[in-house]
């Protein structure tokens, strides 16, 4: 389960995020490339929240499909 206390810093601000347990699989990259990105770190992070409904199932379906549950989602 993501850990808000653990997002990493270049998620914007928002109820999506991913956090330090992202294993940089690219499988919400994939999902969801609007939203979704790659630091050079090697990990995930959220550039754009969702803002309609069709953007945030996106986004939820990205998160609920990570392999090791890094994306929350602070808003529902």
């Amino acid at each position: 389960m993501a850990d808000v206390e653990n997002k990493h810093p270049e998620n914007v601000d928002g109820p999506f995020y991913v956090d330090d347990q992202c294993i940089d699989c690219d499988l919400c990259r994939s999902t969801a490339p609007d939203f979704y990105g790659r630091a050079d770190g090697g990990y995930s992070f959220l550039l754009v929240q969702p803002t309609d409904d069709d953007q945030i199932a996106l986004c939820q379906e990205a998160a609920d499909a990570c392999p090791v549950e890094a994306i929350g989602n602070d808003g529902g």
